[in-house]
């Protein structure tokens, strides 16, 4: 497809001008926009429409921030461990520890019901960019622009919901350069099939978190009902029982989140300058907080657990971004990128004249966004987070009752009509709550917020009511009555007038921090994102003049298609190879003399003898993947499964801003590894032979 900003008649005047230096497996392609050309002059590969279309309809997006796949044709979902461990924590009780322990459902009838997990598959993709841009006129400011795109936004995804009953999600491609319309088949009956114990999950925890070699069995899986059955999908993905080697061309195809790879330098400044430092002081304080909860008794550890673990792996993550924007040789690359690109636009006076200005309007507006980011964000940033569940539910119900006041078009985007169905839900999700963890969590956000801002700070004044931190959310939480989810649904139900009306402790404190919280989101859209999106809107058309439209665009949290090849690198002198084995999780063990985190499972030293060794457990690839990416599917040339991604290497941190294939490796569990280990450490045998299609699975 060819873009709206593709000026094929200019290419010709910037012959000169190379593409941007990429390594040759980069990219998160959409599938609207696969990156055939590429693949078929590397690896003599044709990128049909039907290999796309099994793969899209095969892929489902986890609501708790994963990917997934469908892998039989009764409804079974393949992610990671770390993806399902928030529903595995929620399935657990202080009698049945099931992250400790591990699952097995033997049966269909012994699978467990997730509270408030969702799995969307992408049914369809339409470019709307042409609809949203079009009520935008040329004297609007850019805050008025962005109210006419999210009024025109809010529309189009009403009107696709009543037209066809999907999830319709309107995405931001290249910073605002497009839009498209995507829409889900959503799931809300999901059920937990099988999980290893989290030691073989995440054997070597932090100390061999994003590094390799790995052994680590990070998988888990769920099944997808509907009227009480498991549904049959369209789509599924068999499994590969050979396996791949070494060499072989694998794609990954899932839900990469974020990153920063079209971000201005001015923009890039900011982040290494500003937001990630405070975001990192924020995870270290908070990874402190938790591990001291934890410490307290054996139940605060397991309530704690999935946020402690969730907390390590943001710090490490963000610690290697971080370490990436302040590497002189990445920095000079993405320097030299962006000098050439802005050079072919000056050299163009058509083309100066209507994207020039792009570069210094970012830096304009993040110059604008220092004076107040840290005020915004020890408030909680635009969502007004304040780190405990129960306070979530408070913030959500007083927005919900005053966004709904308004039409669907001038409302903040996640309380659009479109996005009722889900936030009701996850409103009313009858997930356990733990009030010492929700006080615990409170009284760090809190505490957090006073040293930020000041104690003698209006808000924190009003936050604290006269109280220590401590003091004030034990109050909160012990006083509030929204752990009952009939009380949820009063207030949700009664609307403006009941939260008005209502003395609940946590509802008056979001009511005490709304207004301002609001109040700096506001300024935020009109002098920050706003501008952005205009401004970026203009380098997507400077980009696709100069290097034609074979530019994908940064990640979104929604479906894209990686490919590269199974490779190991060179690390300090040494070859690393691309695989691990089984062994090798017992080799490892024996180095660090089982001290934690490298205990041998139970269940594993119990099962050595039985196993093959030999059996590869995990490897590495060249595919491009970030955090989001987490449980999506490795496959071959045929779109079968080969292994699961959950990781990066050390040296893939950097991804976010800039890729690199010479070290950084994406790290997937081998299917061979899965099946081995669950007939012989599970004797998850019916698990196993539904994914090989040996037998139906047993009801």
């Amino acid at each position: 497809m060819r873009t709206l900003f593709l000026l094929g008649a200019s290419l010709a005047a910037v012959a000169a001008v190379s593409r941007p230096a990429t390594a040759v497996d980069e990219g998160m392609w959409l599938f609207n926009k696969p990156p055939a050309k590429e693949l078929q002059e590397r690896y003599g590969f044709e990128v049909t429409p039907e290999f796309l279309e099994h793969l899209q309809l095969s892929c489902v997006r986890f609501s708790t921030g994963g990917s997934g796949s469908f892998v039989s044709g009764q409804g079974l979902v393949m992610t990671n461990h770390h993806v399902g461990s928030e529903m595995i924590a929620k399935l657990s009780t202080n009698e049945r520890d099931l992250l400790a322990d591990g699952f097995t459902a033997q049966r269909m009838s012994e699978e467990l019901a997730c509270p408030d997990l969702e799995l969307d598959c992408l049914w369809s993709i339409e470019d709307v960019t042409a609809r949203v841009n079009a009520d935008v006129k040329p004297e609007m400011s850019t805050g008025q622009a962005l109210a006419a795109r999210r009024a025109a936004m809010a529309a189009i995804e009403a009107e696709a919901k009543a037209k066809t009953g999907l999830k319709p999600e309107i995405v931001t491609l290249y910073q605002g350069g497009q839009y498209h319309l995507y829409q889900y088949k959503n799931y809300k009956d999901v059920r937990l099939v099988f999980a290893p114990e989290k030691q073989a999950a995440f054997f070597g925890g932090d100390p061999d978190n994003f590094e390799f070699p790995r052994f680590n069995l990070d998988c888990c899986f769920f099944r997808v009902y509907e009227d009480g059955k498991p549904i049959q999908p369209r789509h599924w993905l068999k499994w590969n029982e050979e396996g791949a080697k070494d060499g072989d061309l694998v794609f990954v195809a899932g839900h990469p989140g974020s990153t920063e790879r079209a971000y201005t330098m001015a923009h890039l400044e900011f982040l290494r300058d500003v937001r990630l430092p405070f975001g990192l002081a924020g995870l270290w304080r908070t990874e402190v907080w938790l591990k001291t909860f934890s410490d307290r008794s054996e139940e605060w550890r397991r309530i704690a657990e999935d946020d402690l673990f969730g907390v390590q792996n943001s710090r490490k993550a963000l610690t290697g971004r971080l370490a990436g924007l302040q590497d002189p040789v990445l920095w000079e690359r993405k320097a030299d990128a962006e000098r050439k690109l802005r050079a072919a636009v000056a050299a163009n006076p058509d083309w100066q004249a209507k994207w020039g200005g792009a570069w210094d309007e970012i830096a304009a507006a993040q110059n604008a966004y220092r004076a107040y980011y840290h005020r915004f964000s020890a408030l909680g940033g635009g969502s007004l987070n304040l780190g405990s569940e129960l306070a979530g539910v408070a913030k959500t119900l007083v927005r919900i009752a005053d966004e709904k006041q308004k039409p669907n078009g001038e409302r903040l985007r996640e309380y659009s009509d479109a996005a009722l169905e889900s936030l009701e839900f996850q409103l009313f999700s009858p997930a356990p709550v733990y009030p010492d963890l929700e006080a615990h969590r409170l009284t760090m956000r809190l505490s957090q917020m006073a040293e930020v801002l000041g104690g003698s700070d209006p808000a924190v004044v009003a936050a604290l009511a006269g109280k220590s931190p401590r003091a004030r959310a034990e109050e909160l939480i012990g006083g509030t009555k929204l752990a009952d989810i009939a009380e949820r649904k009063r207030l949700y139900e009664g609307g403006k007038a009941a939260i008005d009306a209502s003395n609940d402790p946590l509802i008056g404190l979001v009511k005490a921090l709304d207004a301002e919280s609001r109040s700096l989101r506001k300024r935020w859209e009109d002098e920050v994102q706003s501008v952005e999106r205009n401004a970026y809107a203009k380098i997507a058309a400077a980009n696709f003049a100069v290097y034609g439209d074979s530019v994908y665009p940064d990640a979104t949290f929604t479906l894209r298609l990686s490919y590269g090849k199974i490779a190991g690198y060179e690390e300090n002198g040494r070859r690393v190879p691309a695989f691990t084995n089984l062994g090798g999780l017992y080799q490892r063990a024996a180095e660090r003399k089982e001290q934690y985190p490298f205990e041998v499972p139970a269940s594993w030293a119990k099962a050595k003898r039985k196993l093959d060794l030999d059996v590869p457990f995990d490897f590495v690839s060249t595919c491009d993947i970030i955090g989001g990416n987490s449980g999506s599917p490795t496959v071959d040339r045929h779109g079968a499964v080969v292994g699961l991604i959950f990781d990066g290497n050390i040296q893939s941190l950097a991804w976010d801003i800039a890729f690199d294939e010479v070290q950084g490796r994406a790290v997937s569990v081998d299917a061979r590894a899965m099946i081995e280990t669950f007939r012989k450490v599970y004797g998850a045998n019916a698990l196993a032979d539904e994914l090989l299609r040996k037998s139906p699975p047993r009801s």
